[in-house]
């Protein structure tokens, strides 16, 4: 009996696994210029028990108060599907957001569902589910 052949990634898949591997390097390495080149103008930012956060400025606003935090993380990709100019991705993500100066370590993880939309050949995060949960602190 032979092995099962190997699923071939699209160019498209690849592009947006890339762009969650970017998207958490930049964020670690501080980088909010190269994060907030990812997101679309019309961004929507949705987490429990937060209003929803509309719009690449709002965005550019909470990672400019992060800009105090160290942050790490990792995030694992369960699944990528793409329709033409549209995508979503689904990860399981982990990340721990201490405070620069000191300070307790937050922990959060769990899944978050991204909406993507390819612009001018480029995929970018326009709509993102954030279901993420306090694990330790």
């Amino acid at each position: 009996m032979s092995a099962p052949a190997a699923i071939e990634m699209s160019d498209d898949e690849r592009a947006i696994r890339h762009l969650v591997a970017q998207w958490m390097d930049s964020t670690i390495a501080g980088d909010n210029a190269a994060v907030l080149r990812m997101v679309d103008d019309d961004v929507v930012f949705l987490a429990p028990g937060q209003p929803a956060m509309r719009g690449k400025a709002a965005f550019a606003a909470l990672q400019s108060s992060l800009s105090a935090m160290r942050i790490d993380g990792t995030a694992d990709v369960q699944d990528v599907r793409v329709s033409g100019d549209l995508a979503y991705v689904w990860n399981n993500l982990r990340v721990a957001i201490t405070p620069r100066t000191g300070g307790a370590r937050l922990t959060r993880e769990g899944p978050a569902l991204s909406v993507l939309v390819k612009r001018e050949g480029r995929w970018m995060i326009l709509r993102d589910a954030n279901m993420l949960t306090v694990v330790d602190h």
